[in-house]
């Protein structure tokens, strides 16, 4: 039995050096520093997570652990795939977007603390929200447009850009008509970004610009009811009944920051975090847990990680060595640096409430799970790029040199011909 049992262990040291091994091979391919990055940020958010909801009874931090479990998971996944292969499957990544898209519409629920009827029930009492997986799907389908674009010769033409805004107009009206603008803005930027980024021509940005401005007035008196009004309008008044009411979450929460100091109240030891005085500080603004417990530095330290995540991503969009693989790169780029920019916009009071989530911070599985997906496109496209890791053979396409040929000649004792040397060829 002793036998038996060393020689179990045996196989299962060997067995775990080779699955080890070949993972520890497989990520010396990838980008190291961009996992660490992405894993530093999800765990920093689940430590404010933690101290959030020390209070409550729901469990968020469960919710998100699990879901950046799932998450990393699924990027090392996505990362072994190469990109280009990914790419070719567009119609099916389409169709799975626009089926959970126009699901929501027949089976779709309003979950706490929102105002859109913008997420799917799942077994387990869990929610799934697919607006987040839909901005996933969007890079890989809007990359491949413009990829196809380019290679074309279309991408500077009237219709090549028709098509591309046509492209981007399909998820924006059909999330706008389920209530949820925030997602419908970060897909609005995400467009923007990743054509100026591709190289449309700037005249259609200035057109774009002039509609905007000149649509103002009848977005306004049209299409925005009265909360989503004064949403805007709390912004620019001092009145206690607007900041009572529609500014009482952005009020609280500039509070709470302000109260931190340089170092802050110490991580877990907030009051204001303690008595929730900042409605869903676990969601959209976790940043303001940061702001009170750990002070100027614990969001500066938030900031620097931002940089450092939004450089790096650039820095391997720069390094694909095709218009696909740049434009993925690009897109998950704008995807991070919009909901970053209108994140912190909202909880400063720079910019409206419209329920856009700090990516690898805020509590949401949805979002959590979805952004690590993007992580693994970035690693895709950084491990498959043309010249990656591939042998180089030198191949030596010179003009052979041919030995000079020796004369015959006469022996000395008979004068004939020297019958050892072979005879020279004429050349004529």
């Amino acid at each position: 039995m002793r036998v038996r049992g060393y020689f179990l262990y045996r196989e299962a040291m060997i067995i775990g050096d080779k699955i080890f091994g070949g993972l520890r091979t497989f990520f010396k391919k990838t980008d190291i520093v961009y996992w660490v990055l992405t894993l530093i940020a999800s765990v920093y958010g689940c430590i404010l997570i933690a101290s959030q909801q020390r209070s409550g009874e729901v469990n968020f931090l469960r919710t998100q652990i699990f879901a950046v479990i799932i998450g990393y998971i699924a990027a090392v996944i996505i990362s072994g795939i190469d990109y280009k292969f990914i790419s070719k499957c567009w119609w099916l990544i389409a169709g799975v977007a626009l089926a959970l898209t126009f699901a929501v519409f027949f089976i779709g629920i309003q979950v706490v603390g929102t105002d859109d009827v913008g997420w799917i029930s799942l077994p387990g009492g869990m929610t799934f929200q697919p607006s987040e997986l839909t901005k996933i799907c969007f890079i890989i389908t809007f990359s491949t447009h413009l990829a196809a674009l380019e290679e074309t010769g279309k991408l500077r033409t009237f219709i090549g850009t028709m098509s591309l805004v046509i492209h981007a107009a399909v998820p924006i009206v059909l999330i706008h008509m389920q209530g949820d603008d925030g997602a419908a803005l970060v897909f609005a930027c995400m467009f923007l970004i990743m054509t100026f980024a591709a190289g449309v021509q700037l005249r259609y940005f200035i057109v774009f610009i002039l509609c905007t401005g000149a649509a103002v007035p009848f977005v306004w008196s049209r299409m925005m009811n009265s909360d989503q009004q004064n949403r805007m309008a709390v912004l620019f008044t001092n009145d206690d009944e607007m900041l009572q009411t529609y500014g009482w979450q952005q009020y609280q929460g500039k509070v709470s920051i302000a109260s931190g100091g340089m170092l802050g109240k110490g991580l877990f030891e907030g009051p204001r975090v303690a008595r929730e005085m900042v409605p869903y500080q676990e969601n959209d603004f976790i940043f303001t847990v940061a702001g009170e417990e750990l002070g100027f530095i614990g969001c500066a330290a938030i900031l620097f990680l931002f940089l450092l995540l939004l450089y790096k991503t650039l820095i391997n969009s720069g390094k694909a060595t095709d218009p696909l693989g740049r434009n993925i790169c690009i897109g998950y780029f704008s995807l991070l640096a919009t909901q970053i920019m209108i994140n912190l916009g909202m909880v400063l009071g720079l910019l409206p409430v419209v329920g856009i989530t700090l990516p690898f911070f805020s509590s949401g599985g949805s979002s959590a799970a979805c952004l690590y997906l993007g992580v693994g496109l970035v690693q895709s496209v950084y491990m498959h790029r043309a010249g990656k890791n591939e042998v180089h053979i030198k191949v030596d396409i010179t003009k052979p040199k041919h030995k000079k040929r020796r004369k015959r000649r006469k022996t000395k004792s008979t004068g004939a011909y020297d019958k050892s040397l072979k005879p020279q060829k004429r050349v004529f």
